[in-house]
């Protein structure tokens, strides 16, 4: 980033140096070389010269001390050539010494102030803590955030007119609906990246006022909502799974600044652009059918998310108060909310940094709750990771982030009694580590826990000492570190699936598994083969990086 020039005038300048601060290129007196005074500006007086204290008599600054003066001889002409007469001498009545001593009363109004002096630097005001950030990024009326999309949502910019819908689309989808959209699905989904990107030319196209609820690059974004909505249709069948999933997407919306008027033009494109691709399968009866069921996902995403408007804010503000390198590319940051803020250990948080506005990343908290309300996330940058890369190498104490509510399933069942095998993939450790410490805190009730850590080097096992830590106080955990890379003595060799395989069988325990998408989708199907039930292993695979 180049420097900036800056026009400063006389006035005092103060200069706050941190994180994202501006250097300053021109400041008066600091420069090489001073530019000249403009024209009309009178050059400031020069101070006089200092006199030596003996060479001063008296100098009285209130009244005269009383001394008694001869008269001096009046002169009626002095001619420029000869030199004056000088003035006859003063004959003070005590002796010049005392009379040179005698100290002024003190003035009853202090002196005036030159004109030529600086004005006073006025004190600063105080404010609350995160406008102070190092970071300058704070959060509120003109931040990073609404400065980098306007804010404008239905009603900004006249949308487009909406065209009735046909009727009996209010109606709860029936079994014939459910049959129609899964064909139409058949036809749709191997083409779902041009079905996509002729969604959202509509919805910017005829509604451009919802522009500003998305990223400025799409290339993540853009699967998100079209395949939420396609998954959400195909599962219009299993209602009260449906229902949960929708109340938890209807929630984390309002991150977004999504409102109740937003679905109803979502719904006309999404309609349109299936339309277009759903070719042969696609008539008025399937329309119908779609209509009546995103009818149903509006209905539960917009009544979950006015629910959570009356006891959460949309999002929180977080400052980064910790920020430590762990390896070369993970970072624990621990964080301040703005205000309390309620999730169980296992569960995570979507994020969004000031350097790259609308762009959330889920990222899961490494410890239990605690009493003093900060948050732990353990953050690994990846290849073209924005938000991990800037999490990592670029965010520090004093910056802020936004946060949107605590999500996931991955939650312990303390009335169940079952034993547990956790399964955590370098930073997948976190949300495990999470899980022993609230069971440590809540009483393992007879229980036995192993854990299986897995890393590519035995270095990046950044948290086996805080495991053994646990394991060394609880003696109902087992800790089970795992490389893959290389030997290491006393570790497990392998990948992490493979590890726990080889133990043999897990059968009546629950399963918890974090990390990398391929290892959970690994060691998902390995717990199966140990004998652990379907219904019992517990992960959350999001659409991170």
């Amino acid at each position: 980033m180049g420097t900036r020039q800056i026009a400063v005038k006389t006035a005092p300048l103060r200069v706050r140096a941190g994180r994202g601060s501006v250097a300053v290129a021109a400041v008066p007196g600091m420069s090489e070389t001073d530019p000249e005074p403009p024209a009309g500006v009178a050059e400031p007086p020069v101070e006089p010269a200092r006199v030596a204290p003996e060479s001063v008599a008296a100098v009285p600054t209130g009244p005269e001390p009383a001394v008694r003066v001869e008269p001096v001889r009046p002169v009626v002409e002095v001619r420029p050539e000869p030199p004056a007469a000088p003035a006859a001498p003063v004959a003070p009545t005590a002796p010049a010494a005392p009379a040179a001593l005698v100290i002024p009363p003190k003035p009853a109004h202090p002196p005036a102030v030159p004109a030529t002096v600086q004005p006073a630097v006025q004190t600063a005001q105080l404010q609350p803590l995160f406008p102070q950030a190092p970071g300058l990024n704070w959060a509120g009326p003109g931040d990073h955030w609404s400065r980098a999309w306007a804010m404008d949502t239905l009603g900004a910019v006249p949308p487009a007119p909406a065209a009735e819908p046909p009727a009996g689309a209010a109606e709860p989808p029936t079994a014939r609906d459910i049959e129609l959209i899964r064909a139409s699905l058949t036809v749709v989904e191997p083409l779902a990246d041009r079905a996509t990107a002729h969604f959202y030319a509509l919805i910017f196209l005829h509604h451009p006022e919802v522009r500003a609820l998305f990223p400025a690059a799409m290339d993540v974004q853009r699967d998100r909502l079209f395949r939420s909505l396609l998954m959400a249709a195909r599962s219009a069948d299993d209602l009260p799974g449906l229902t949960a999933y929708l109340t938890a997407l209807g929630r984390g919306h309002r991150k977004y600044g999504t409102l109740t008027g937003h679905y109803a033009p979502v719904g006309e494109c999404l309609v349109a652009a299936l339309a277009r691709y759903a070719g042969p399968k696609w008539d008025a009866e399937t329309e119908l059918a779609w209509r009546r069921v995103y009818g149903l996902i509006a209905a539960v995403m917009s009544e979950a998310a006015e629910e959570a408007a009356r006891t959460s804010p949309p999002w929180w503000q977080a400052e980064v108060v910790g920020h430590e390198l762990r390896t070369p590319d993970v970072a624990v940051l621990t964080l301040r909310p703005d205000q309390a803020y309620p999730y169980r250990a296992g569960q995570y948080t979507t994020l969004e940094t000031p350097w790259w506005p609308r762009v959330w990343r889920p990222f899961s908290f490494a410890t239990a709750p605690r009493p003093d309300g900060l948050l732990t996330l353990h953050v690994k940058a990846v290849q073209a990771g924005w938000v991990s890369n800037a999490l990592v190498h670029r965010a520090g104490p004093g910056d802020v982030l936004r946060l949107g509510p605590a999500a996931g399933s991955m939650v312990l069942d303390h009335e169940r009694a079952a034993d547990l095998v956790c399964l955590g993939g370098g930073t997948g450790i976190a949300p495990v580590t999470a899980l022993v410490e609230e069971l440590a805190e809540h009483g393992a009730g007879g229980r036995s826990v192993d854990v299986f850590y897995g890393a590519r080097r035995q270095d990046a096992l950044y948290e086996l000492d805080r495991l053994r830590g646990l394991a060394a106080r609880h003696p109902w955990l087992t800790v089970h570190p795992v490389v893959s890379d290389e030997p290491a003595v006393g570790l497990l060799a392998g990948e992490l699936p493979d590890a726990v395989s080889r133990y043999g069988s897990w059968a009546g325990r629950d399963g918890y598994l974090s990390g990398p998408a391929a290892m959970v989708r690994r060691g998902t199907r390995a717990l199966a083969r140990a004998g652990v039930a379907p219904g019992r292993v517990f992960h959350d695979l999001t659409e991170g990086e």
